[in-house]
């Protein structure tokens, strides 16, 4: 199933995801609903990573902490699954990509604690409200991603590097994307880099990390984003025995709506 073919209703999308029936990106799904990476942890480092987001907001930004053991977000989406109503999931084993699963179930422990972390893809509504293109919507492709050279605060046995996100916009919206973003700090809030990519230790463009190349037009500038995929990156470095996450740009769509997530 196609994106544009998909329902705006947050619970019919997870309905369709769980079905195996759409196993896309999620960016410009359900617009006007918080968007969500995923982190599931075993219970014996969970208190390790909760300090690790505290100390780290701008990359991890906590939305809502399941129980140990329960796959249902009952704070934001009661009902959802987060063990099927992911399009896609990655598994890490000793800090190594071990594999990518359309469903967890099968990997499922009673001692797991879920993570849902704030994502910038629910300020994106707020963006195209505000008159801000943005290219990966227009093209139905993966938002562009980077490590940096930008090092977290450690806790415990987490540490590693930032991830951003990257969204070319015009330089004449440039003050209007940082106002608009900015009343989102629990989905990554205002950019934490404007313009030379190379300052942040990202020497191609056109080569992301993670997700796809944005197209440039004459007059854009690359803005960046604090991304939740950061635990990604940092589960590399700390090597956690077992760690669960979202794929890129494959995120949980719940509930909330965006503005519950908004200051003023």
């Amino acid at each position: 199933m196609q994106a544009q073919e998909l329902p705006i209703d947050p619970q019919a999308i997870r309905e369709i995801i769980r079905l195996g029936k759409y196993k896309s990106t999620t960016g410009g799904l359900a617009p006007g609903y918080v968007q969500a990476n995923l982190v599931i942890l075993p219970k014996s480092l969970a208190f390790d990573f909760l300090l690790f987001c505290q100390r780290n907001p701008r990359p991890c930004p906590i939305i809502e902490v399941l129980e140990a053991g329960s796959p249902n977000p009952i704070l934001t989406t009661p009902g959802a699954d987060i063990r099927t109503d992911i399009p896609k999931y990655r598994i890490f084993r000793n800090g190594e990509l071990d594999s990518e699963v359309d469903d967890i179930h099968s990997f499922w422990r009673d001692d797991l604690v879920s993570f849902l972390l704030g994502c910038s893809f629910t300020f994106e509504s707020a963006l195209v409200e505000s008159g801000i293109p943005l290219d990966h919507w227009d093209n139905k492709k993966n938002v562009a991603m980077w490590k940096t050279n930008l090092q977290c605060i450690p806790a415990g046995i987490f540490h590693g590097p930032m991830v951003v996100s990257m969204r070319p916009i015009h330089h004449s919206k440039v003050t209007r994307a940082v106002q608009v973003t900015s009343r989102f700090p629990s989905a990554h809030g205002a950019p934490v880099h404007i313009g030379d990519p190379q300052l942040l230790g990202i020497s191609e463009l056109n080569v992301p990390d993670y997700g796809e190349p944005a197209n440039f037009q004459d007059g854009h500038v690359p803005m960046f984003w604090a991304c939740g995929v950061t635990p990604q990156a940092v589960a590399l470095e700390s090597k956690p025995n077992f760690m669960i996450t979202h794929s890129p740009g494959h995120m949980f769509i719940t509930n909330m709506r965006d503005y519950e997530l908004a200051s003023l």
